[in-house]
């Protein structure tokens, strides 16, 4: 299951992790996001204890996602050392997401 970031443990969970993080920017009332959710929850599984992945809901975490400018959702945004090196937008194939995590790590 995909971890849930929020505005308030995003620093600690993402930007502070050792290990390379995946955040979905969804909204549950998203159509695209809604196709990505079950993408999300099996690369958290395949990739457990290698990289985080996880979700953060922009309609309830509205400052983080301010602070990233995420414009369109899904937005997906890969983050090493705290900083982002690679950006995904819409709904893409998981064997697109994995290549992504897998140069990441």
């Amino acid at each position: 299951m995909a971890l849930a970031f929020t505005d308030l443990n995003f620093e600690a969970e993402v930007i502070n992790s050792d290990i390379p993080v995946l955040v979905d920017f969804y909204a549950d009332w998203c159509g695209p996001c809604k196709m990505m959710a079950p993408v999300i929850d099996e690369l958290a599984k395949k990739y457990e204890g290698k990289a985080k992945i996880g979700k953060l809901n922009v309609d309830q975490n509205g400052e983080t996602a301010q602070k990233y400018r995420v414009m369109s959702i899904p937005t997906m945004l890969l983050i090493k050392n705290g900083q982002v090196i690679d950006t995904v937008v819409g709904a893409v194939p998981k064997q697109q997401l994995e290549s992504k995590i897998e140069s990441a790590m």
